[in-house]
């Protein structure tokens, strides 16, 4: 189970929060550039699958909290639950309006919008929630491809190795890695074209 905010911390955020709420716009920014990368990272890019929709989605979701901050009500697990469901409403609006392969489907994300209004967990437990459901969506995905090409993906895209370092674990030359992921990404691309609803 994770840990909570140590109390002084989650006072910090409580009073930049009520500053946030009348305005000031100095506090707000404090908030999201302290939540924005676990956002980003966490929540918008794993199910959104690329870097260039998960950074839309993340200026979206600014757009969306500077637009309803007032609305916001103070809890005592902090205000990343709530920039987290903003977020995945977003996302969520992107999969409706793009009509390419994604790893979730959006009756999947409203479930977890569902979720995420119901339960008040602390932003370490969401966060981990939310890379545990990625994984293990990823990892049934991978295990319909080639295991070399899973091992590609994983290296490279999962583990964010380099180039080098990926190609000697699977080894091969750079130029050969490149072959295999390249591959390993059509491979995939096929298997979430099949797993389309």
């Amino acid at each position: 189970m994770a840990r909570l905010a140590p109390p002084e911390e989650l006072e910090a955020e409580r009073r930049l929060c009520e500053r946030a709420k009348t305005g000031d716009r100095n506090a707000l920014g404090t908030l999201l550039a302290a939540h924005g990368p676990r956002l980003y990272r966490s929540v918008l890019l794993p199910r959104l699958g690329s870097r260039a929709s998960a950074e839309e989605a993340l200026s979206l979701t600014y757009v969306k909290v500077l637009e309803r901050f007032g609305r916001f009500e103070w809890q005592n697990v902090g205000v990343y639950p709530w920039l987290r469901v903003v977020a995945l409403r977003v996302a969520l609006d992107q999969l409706r309006a793009r009509k390419r392969e994604v790893l979730f489907d959006g009756a999947e994300l409203e479930r977890e919008i569902d979720r995420g209004e119901r339960e008040a967990r602390d932003a370490q437990a969401l966060e981990e929630h939310d890379l545990g459901v990625c994984r293990e969506r990823v990892e049934s995905l991978l295990g319909r491809i080639h295991p070399r090409y899973a091992d590609a993906i994983r290296l490279r895209v999962l583990e964010e190795r380099p180039r080098k370092e990926a190609a000697e674990a699977l080894g091969v030359a750079v130029g050969t890695f490149d072959v295999v992921l390249h591959r390993a990404m059509v491979a995939l691309r096929k298997v979430l074209n099949e797993a389309r609803p």
